[in-house]
Protein backbone atom coordinates (compact mmCIF):
# COMPACT_ATOMS: atom_id res chain seq x y z
CA UNK A 1 0.00 0.00 0.00
CA UNK A 2 2.69 2.49 0.99
CA UNK A 3 4.82 1.61 -2.06
CA UNK A 4 1.83 2.01 -4.40
CA UNK A 5 0.96 5.37 -2.83
CA UNK A 6 4.53 6.67 -3.09
CA UNK A 7 5.04 5.48 -6.67
CA UNK A 8 1.76 6.93 -7.88
CA UNK A 9 2.41 10.20 -6.07
CA UNK A 10 5.88 10.48 -7.59
CA UNK A 11 4.57 9.73 -11.07
CA UNK A 12 1.87 12.39 -10.84
CA UNK A 13 4.34 14.89 -9.37
CA UNK A 14 6.62 14.57 -12.41
CA UNK A 15 4.10 14.02 -15.24
CA UNK A 16 1.20 16.33 -14.32
CA UNK A 17 3.30 19.54 -14.53
CA UNK A 18 3.73 18.78 -18.24
CA UNK A 19 -0.03 19.24 -18.81
CA UNK A 20 -2.08 22.43 -19.22
CA UNK A 21 -3.75 21.76 -15.88
CA UNK A 22 -0.52 22.66 -14.09
CA UNK A 23 -0.66 26.22 -15.40
CA UNK A 24 -4.32 26.50 -14.45
CA UNK A 25 -3.58 25.30 -10.92
CA UNK A 26 -0.71 27.80 -10.57
CA UNK A 27 -2.95 30.63 -11.76
CA UNK A 28 -5.70 29.70 -9.31
CA UNK A 29 -3.24 29.54 -6.43
CA UNK A 30 -1.70 32.89 -7.43
CA UNK A 31 -5.11 34.57 -7.46
CA UNK A 32 -6.25 32.97 -4.20
CA UNK A 33 -3.04 33.32 -2.18
CA UNK A 34 -1.01 36.18 -3.73
CA UNK A 35 1.23 36.29 -0.66
CA UNK A 36 3.04 33.17 -1.93
CA UNK A 37 6.00 33.80 -4.23
CA UNK A 38 6.55 31.89 -7.47
CA UNK A 39 8.87 29.15 -6.06
CA UNK A 40 6.45 28.51 -3.21
CA UNK A 41 3.51 28.28 -5.61
CA UNK A 42 5.42 25.77 -7.71
CA UNK A 43 6.21 23.73 -4.60
CA UNK A 44 2.57 23.73 -3.48
CA UNK A 45 1.19 22.65 -6.85
CA UNK A 46 3.73 19.87 -7.32
CA UNK A 47 2.88 18.64 -3.84
CA UNK A 48 -0.80 18.82 -4.85
CA UNK A 49 -0.13 16.48 -7.77
CA UNK A 50 1.68 14.15 -5.39
CA UNK A 51 -1.36 14.11 -3.11
CA UNK A 52 -3.70 13.40 -6.02
CA UNK A 53 -1.49 10.58 -7.25
CA UNK A 54 -1.37 9.05 -3.80
CA UNK A 55 -5.13 9.36 -3.41
CA UNK A 56 -5.62 7.54 -6.72
CA UNK A 57 -3.47 4.59 -5.64
CA UNK A 58 -4.97 4.51 -2.15
CA UNK A 59 -8.46 4.28 -3.61
CA UNK A 60 -7.76 0.60 -4.31
CA UNK A 61 -6.96 0.02 -0.60
CA UNK A 62 -9.68 1.97 1.20
CA UNK A 63 -10.89 -1.02 3.19
CA UNK A 64 -7.34 -1.86 4.34
CA UNK A 65 -6.61 1.76 5.30
CA UNK A 66 -9.82 1.90 7.34
CA UNK A 67 -9.17 -1.46 9.02
CA UNK A 68 -5.52 -0.79 9.86
CA UNK A 69 -6.18 2.25 12.04
CA UNK A 70 -4.41 4.56 9.61
CA UNK A 71 -7.00 7.29 10.23
CA UNK A 72 -6.96 8.90 13.67
CA UNK A 73 -9.48 11.41 15.00
CA UNK A 74 -9.41 14.78 16.69
CA UNK A 75 -12.43 16.46 18.30
CA UNK A 76 -14.14 13.07 18.49
CA UNK A 77 -16.58 14.39 21.10
CA UNK A 78 -17.94 16.77 18.47
CA UNK A 79 -18.60 13.85 16.12
CA UNK A 80 -20.27 11.82 18.87
CA UNK A 81 -22.52 14.74 19.87
CA UNK A 82 -23.56 15.23 16.24
CA UNK A 83 -24.29 11.52 15.79
CA UNK A 84 -26.29 11.33 19.04
CA UNK A 85 -28.62 14.23 18.30
CA UNK A 86 -32.20 13.24 17.40
CA UNK A 87 -33.47 13.78 13.89
CA UNK A 88 -31.69 14.08 10.57
CA UNK A 89 -28.04 15.01 10.23
CA UNK A 90 -25.90 16.64 7.51
CA UNK A 91 -22.11 16.62 7.12
CA UNK A 92 -19.78 18.35 4.67
CA UNK A 93 -16.20 17.61 3.67
CA UNK A 94 -13.89 18.91 0.96
CA UNK A 95 -11.40 17.36 -1.44
CA UNK A 96 -8.51 17.46 1.02
CA UNK A 97 -6.00 14.74 1.91
CA UNK A 98 -7.65 11.48 0.87
CA UNK A 99 -11.25 12.66 0.69
CA UNK A 100 -12.49 9.14 -0.13
CA UNK A 101 -12.11 8.42 3.60
CA UNK A 102 -13.81 11.59 4.83
CA UNK A 103 -16.97 9.65 5.73
CA UNK A 104 -15.09 7.08 7.83
CA UNK A 105 -15.60 8.66 11.25
CA UNK A 106 -19.33 9.09 10.62
CA UNK A 107 -19.62 5.46 9.57
CA UNK A 108 -17.70 4.22 12.61
CA UNK A 109 -20.02 5.95 15.10
CA UNK A 110 -22.96 4.12 13.53
CA UNK A 111 -24.66 7.00 11.78
CA UNK A 112 -25.22 4.94 8.57
CA UNK A 113 -24.44 7.77 6.13
CA UNK A 114 -25.85 8.29 2.68
CA UNK A 115 -24.19 10.24 -0.10
CA UNK A 116 -24.26 11.01 -3.80
CA UNK A 117 -21.68 10.34 -6.49
CA UNK A 118 -21.15 11.22 -10.12
CA UNK A 119 -21.22 8.00 -12.22
CA UNK A 120 -18.26 7.20 -14.48
CA UNK A 121 -18.84 7.08 -18.22
CA UNK A 122 -17.58 3.50 -18.39
CA UNK A 123 -20.14 1.30 -16.57
CA UNK A 124 -17.52 -1.36 -15.71
CA UNK A 125 -15.22 1.23 -14.12
CA UNK A 126 -18.22 2.78 -12.38
CA UNK A 127 -19.16 -0.59 -10.86
CA UNK A 128 -15.61 -1.11 -9.57
CA UNK A 129 -15.39 2.37 -8.06
CA UNK A 130 -18.79 1.94 -6.41
CA UNK A 131 -17.69 -1.40 -4.95
CA UNK A 132 -14.52 0.14 -3.46
CA UNK A 133 -16.47 2.94 -1.79
CA UNK A 134 -19.73 1.29 -0.79
CA UNK A 135 -18.55 -0.22 2.53
CA UNK A 136 -18.14 3.35 3.86
CA UNK A 137 -21.71 4.39 3.02
CA UNK A 138 -23.76 2.06 5.20
CA UNK A 139 -26.92 4.02 4.40
CA UNK A 140 -26.43 4.09 0.66
CA UNK A 141 -24.48 5.67 -2.19
CA UNK A 142 -26.68 6.89 -5.03
CA UNK A 143 -25.83 8.30 -8.48
CA UNK A 144 -26.51 11.97 -9.15
CA UNK A 145 -29.92 12.44 -10.77
CA UNK A 146 -32.93 14.72 -10.72
CA UNK A 147 -34.65 12.56 -8.11
CA UNK A 148 -31.88 12.90 -5.49
CA UNK A 149 -33.14 16.14 -3.85
CA UNK A 150 -36.53 14.63 -3.09
CA UNK A 151 -34.97 11.32 -1.98
CA UNK A 152 -32.44 12.97 0.33
CA UNK A 153 -35.01 15.33 1.80
CA UNK A 154 -37.07 12.30 2.83
CA UNK A 155 -33.99 10.56 4.26
CA UNK A 156 -32.98 13.50 6.44
CA UNK A 157 -36.55 14.13 7.60
CA UNK A 158 -36.80 10.46 8.56
CA UNK A 159 -33.73 10.88 10.78
CA UNK A 160 -31.02 9.72 8.39
CA UNK A 161 -27.46 11.03 7.96
CA UNK A 162 -26.15 12.49 4.70
CA UNK A 163 -22.57 13.43 3.86
CA UNK A 164 -21.43 15.65 1.00
CA UNK A 165 -18.20 16.63 -0.69
CA UNK A 166 -19.32 20.21 -1.22
CA UNK A 167 -16.26 22.29 -2.08
CA UNK A 168 -16.50 22.02 -5.88
CA UNK A 169 -18.21 24.24 -8.43
CA UNK A 170 -21.99 23.94 -8.66
CA UNK A 171 -23.50 26.04 -11.43
CA UNK A 172 -27.02 25.41 -10.13
CA UNK A 173 -26.14 26.81 -6.71
CA UNK A 174 -25.41 30.35 -5.60
CA UNK A 175 -22.29 32.49 -5.89
CA UNK A 176 -20.47 33.09 -2.60
CA UNK A 177 -16.93 34.33 -1.85
CA UNK A 178 -14.07 31.85 -1.75
CA UNK A 179 -10.62 33.41 -1.35
CA UNK A 180 -12.30 36.71 -2.16
CA UNK A 181 -13.51 35.54 -5.57
CA UNK A 182 -17.07 34.60 -6.65
CA UNK A 183 -17.50 30.83 -6.49
CA UNK A 184 -20.69 29.01 -7.59
CA UNK A 185 -21.52 26.74 -4.65
CA UNK A 186 -24.12 24.13 -3.77
CA UNK A 187 -26.88 25.13 -1.37
CA UNK A 188 -28.13 21.55 -0.92
CA UNK A 189 -26.38 20.76 2.41
CA UNK A 190 -27.56 24.04 3.94
CA UNK A 191 -31.10 23.49 2.65
CA UNK A 192 -31.28 19.98 4.15
CA UNK A 193 -29.79 21.05 7.48
CA UNK A 194 -32.19 23.96 7.84
CA UNK A 195 -35.16 21.75 6.99
CA UNK A 196 -34.49 19.63 10.10
CA UNK A 197 -33.05 22.36 12.34
CA UNK A 198 -29.64 20.72 12.52
CA UNK A 199 -26.08 22.06 12.62
CA UNK A 200 -23.73 20.94 9.86
CA UNK A 201 -20.81 18.71 10.78
CA UNK A 202 -17.69 19.98 9.02
CA UNK A 203 -15.16 17.20 8.40
CA UNK A 204 -11.51 17.89 7.65
CA UNK A 205 -9.06 15.29 6.30
CA UNK A 206 -5.30 15.88 6.61
CA UNK A 207 -2.62 13.66 5.12
CA UNK A 208 0.31 12.53 7.26
CA UNK A 209 3.42 10.63 6.14
CA UNK A 210 3.12 6.92 5.48
CA UNK A 211 -0.48 6.61 4.25
CA UNK A 212 -1.86 7.98 7.50
CA UNK A 213 -4.46 10.65 8.10
CA UNK A 214 -6.03 12.81 10.78
CA UNK A 215 -9.73 13.58 10.67
CA UNK A 216 -11.15 16.48 12.70
CA UNK A 217 -14.65 17.84 13.22
CA UNK A 218 -16.51 21.04 14.03
CA UNK A 219 -20.17 22.03 14.11
CA UNK A 220 -21.48 24.84 11.94
CA UNK A 221 -24.78 26.31 13.19
CA UNK A 222 -27.57 26.95 10.69
CA UNK A 223 -29.88 29.82 11.59
CA UNK A 224 -33.63 29.42 11.28
CA UNK A 225 -35.27 32.81 10.85
CA UNK A 226 -38.35 33.97 8.97
CA UNK A 227 -36.18 34.35 5.84
CA UNK A 228 -35.47 30.80 4.69
CA UNK A 229 -33.55 31.88 1.58
CA UNK A 230 -31.25 34.16 3.58
CA UNK A 231 -30.61 31.38 6.12
CA UNK A 232 -29.58 28.96 3.37
CA UNK A 233 -27.33 31.54 1.72
CA UNK A 234 -25.66 32.39 5.03
CA UNK A 235 -25.01 28.74 5.84
CA UNK A 236 -23.65 28.10 2.34
CA UNK A 237 -21.29 31.04 2.72
CA UNK A 238 -20.16 29.73 6.11
CA UNK A 239 -19.45 26.28 4.65
CA UNK A 240 -17.21 27.73 1.95
CA UNK A 241 -15.51 30.05 4.44
CA UNK A 242 -14.66 27.00 6.55
CA UNK A 243 -13.24 25.22 3.52
CA UNK A 244 -11.09 28.26 2.78
CA UNK A 245 -9.64 28.08 6.28
CA UNK A 246 -8.85 24.39 5.85
CA UNK A 247 -7.20 24.98 2.48
CA UNK A 248 -5.07 27.85 3.75
CA UNK A 249 -3.68 25.57 6.45
CA UNK A 250 -2.66 22.87 3.93
CA UNK A 251 -2.89 24.28 0.37
CA UNK A 252 -0.90 21.38 -1.11
CA UNK A 253 -3.72 18.98 -0.17
CA UNK A 254 -6.50 20.67 -2.19
CA UNK A 255 -7.48 20.41 -5.89
CA UNK A 256 -6.29 23.72 -7.36
CA UNK A 257 -6.69 22.60 -10.96
CA UNK A 258 -10.48 22.38 -10.61
CA UNK A 259 -12.43 25.19 -12.33
CA UNK A 260 -13.87 26.39 -9.03
CA UNK A 261 -14.53 30.08 -9.67
CA UNK A 262 -16.85 32.06 -11.95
Amino acid sequence: MEVASALSGGLWRHVAPLTHRHGRALAHLRDAMPELDEPERERVIRAMWDNLGRTFAESFHLDAIAADGRVTFEDHAVLEAWAARPGGRVACAGHLGNWELAILGIMQVGAKPWSIYRPMNNPHVDADVLRMRSFLYTGGLVPKSGSVPRQFMKIVRDGGSIGFLSDQRENNGIVVPLFGKPAPSTTFPAMLARSVGAPILMVRMRRLPGVRFVQSFELLPVEETADRKADIEAATMAIQKTFERYVRQAPEQWMWAHRRWS
